[in-house]
């Protein structure tokens, strides 16, 4: 009877050993730390196996804008970590973000990531995919070849040059206001050497690679001309606009929000007389937007973005957020 009780014993504790939570992560994390948590996530995105990280038990888990149990979805088709890595950390909130390529079967695509972590768990995971083949152009492979982000995306600002993380949020909230209905009369706090990247693709400084129907070569502009042309006024609506994660000391705004196109704009005129056709917007339809900013005493220099087709005026499920007007 004793034999038997202390067998019990050893198994119901062997057993309980197996289900103990990852250990916490430590309560003070900085950038390399948030980094970190990154890597493992990655890690354990591609194994299959959520257990290999330290959950809280109530954790929230998104892909595109849709909660699911955290393990369903991309946990089981994706195939590998791909080579471009780009890392967003903010200790003082507890929140670190990534923006990178990976493999799912043989195919690359880019994938956002947010991790909020609060008294060592992880509590929140907002994820965001772009798969080629939503958008008449994309430079995932070529990302991928890049396997990391300009230098000038990781230095940090002197500590008394650093903004505000209100200062910071305001800035990127002006893109978001000089994008919707864009008229070319608005405020557009750029750089004279800003620059874009949207799914992998230079949108901004990339001449004759993609004009409009009307042969108006927005692309082919800089950041500031191109808001001063009035080009995306097909942009009606830009709102939920989150702002978790803020890297005071790189300057960056990590951002989150959905682009609206009512699809009833179809010709218009840019501020110096040309028309323009955009009636391949003919529909309403939006983008999920998770975009990055870099910024300069008050300018934007780079903005990287990722992006996805939703339906109509998707109303994301996270807390918080701008409405826009």
């Amino acid at each position: 009877m004793g034999v038997s009780v202390c067998l019990f014993a050893t198994i119901v504790t062997a057993s309980s050993a197996q289900q103990l939570p990852v250990g916490p992560i430590p309560l003070v994390c900085n950038r390399a730390c948030l980094e970190g948590v990154i890597n493992d996530f990655l890690k354990a995105l591609v194994a299959h196996n959520p257990s290999k990280l330290p959950l809280s038990e109530d954790v929230r888990y998104s892909e595109n804008e849709q909660f699911m149990d955290i393990g369903y979805g991309f946990w089981n088709t994706v195939t590998a970590i791909g080579n471009y890595k780009h890392y967003f950390a903010d200790p003082q909130a507890g929140q670190v973000g990534y923006m990178g390529t990976m493999v799912e079967g043989k195919n690359k695509l880019l994938y956002a990531l947010r991790i909020r972590i609060q008294l060592g768990r992880i509590t929140e995971v907002e994820t965001s995919i772009y798969r080629p083949g939503g958008a008449p152009f994309d430079g995932v492979a070529e990302m991928d070849a890049l396997g990391k982000p300009e230098a000038i995306w990781l230095d940090p600002v002197p500590a008394k040059k650093r903004a505000t993380r209100q200062q910071l949020i305001a800035v990127a909230n002006a893109y978001f206001e000089g994008l919707q209905n864009n008229d070319g009369k608005g405020y557009y706090p750029f750089t004279d050497d800003c620059h874009r990247i949207e799914n992998g693709y230079a949108t901004t400084n990339n001449p004759g690679k993609f004009p409009s129907r009307s042969g108006f070569d927005a692309f082919g502009l800089g950041c500031l001309a191109q808001f001063k042309s009035g080009y995306y006024r097909i942009v009606t609506k830009i709102h939920h606009r989150r702002f978790p994660l803020v890297d005071v000391e790189r300057g960056l705004v990590y951002a989150y929000c959905i682009f609206d196109h009512a699809g009833n704009i179809h010709k218009y005129n840019l501020t110096d007389g040309r028309e323009v056709d955009m009636s391949f917007f003919s529909r309403p339809s939006s983008i999920q937007v998770t975009e990055v900013f870099l910024i300069e005493n008050g300018l934007i220099r780079r903005v990287e973005m990722i992006g996805s087709s939703a339906p109509y005026h998707t109303n994301p499920p996270w807390d918080g957020g701008l409405s826009g007007k």
